[in-house]
């Protein structure tokens, strides 16, 4: 199915867009939150550890990660847009005035 970040990666792929411009787009736009905290504790790690991991969500990292694991991203080419992804956090941080964690 596709979404703003497979068609980010698409184009990418066919050349239409650069590394670059997509990284710019992937700083711009907003990410979608863990849904729920990490844990905190050594008995909340083990918990968690037990519990099914969460489904991958369309339109999120999740799809940047799919397309490194099919081979359509190099390592360089997924480093670039995870720490484009992580100033778009980051920068939202700043402006709620909120750290996520």
């Amino acid at each position: 199915m596709s979404n703003e970040v497979t068609d980010l990666i698409a184009a990418l792929r066919d050349g239409s867009m650069s590394l670059n411009q997509v990284a710019r787009r992937f700083r711009e736009r907003s990410w979608p939150r863990r849904r729920k905290p990490a844990p905190a504790t050594y008995l909340e790690m083990a918990a968690a550890a037990q519990e099914d991991p969460d489904a991958d969500v369309a339109g999120t990292f999740d799809d940047v990660d799919a397309a490194h694991e099919r081979g359509d991203l190099s390592d360089d080419e997924y480093d670039t847009l995870a720490i484009a992804m992580s100033e778009s956090l980051r920068a939202e941080d700043q402006a709620d005035g909120d750290v996520h964690r």
